[in-house]
């Protein structure tokens, strides 16, 4: 199924996503085709909904190169381990841990192959998804230093809210389906 058909399996409760992501999404006005295809990649996995990760992936691979795919997949998976990491940092109450280093591979956030502002806003829609406040502030910073406006953050973010929702009732979907005490 493609991701346009899978949205619009989405159920009354969700109309306000479907709307959303035919607005931000099939509609786009705000980012480049890489912007806009790169977030929905990366938070689609970031989801952890299968349902909805495998037709984004296959909807964004139509959109994006090779490389810059591979760069959407590499964001999602570099940040799933730093938002644990530095959201772990922030929220505990013990200084000492923000001195100490994290010792984590993090190649992958360099050397991608594609537009630095492209994956550094990639990431800040995959921190936002995960609550990294950490890396939120991080990445937006890198991207207003690349000349980034306050705009097309909130244009990406947006997206990454859509996507986030519409795998969070496509969840609710399947858990429905699966237990008729559910929908009873």
């Amino acid at each position: 199924m493609t991701l346009d058909a899978l949205v619009d399996t989405l159920p009354q409760s969700a109309r306000d996503l479907k709307l959303n992501y035919s607005s931000l999404v099939r509609n786009n006005t705000e980012l480049t085709a890489q912007q806009l295809w790169g977030t929905v990649a990366a938070t689609a996995i970031a989801t952890r909904c299968a349902t909805l990760t495998a037709p984004a992936l296959a909807a964004a691979a139509e959109q994006l190169s090779a490389q810059a795919l591979e760069a959407a997949k590499t964001v999602a998976a570099v940040m799933g381990m730093n938002n644990i990491f530095y959201r772990f940092q922030h929220l505990s109450s013990n200084p000492k841990y923000d001195t100490m280093p994290a010792r984590l591979r993090m190649n992958g956030l360099r050397g991608h192959g594609v537009e630095e502002v492209d994956f550094e806003l990639w990431a800040l829609a995959v921190s936002a998804v995960n609550g990294c406040g950490k890396c939120v502030d991080a990445h937006e910073k890198v991207v207003r230093e690349k000349g980034a406006t306050e705009e097309l953050v909130m244009a990406v973010v947006r997206v990454a809210s859509v996507i986030h929702a519409i795998g969070a009732a496509l969840d609710q979907m399947a858990a429905e389906a699966a237990s008729p005490v559910a929908t009873a």
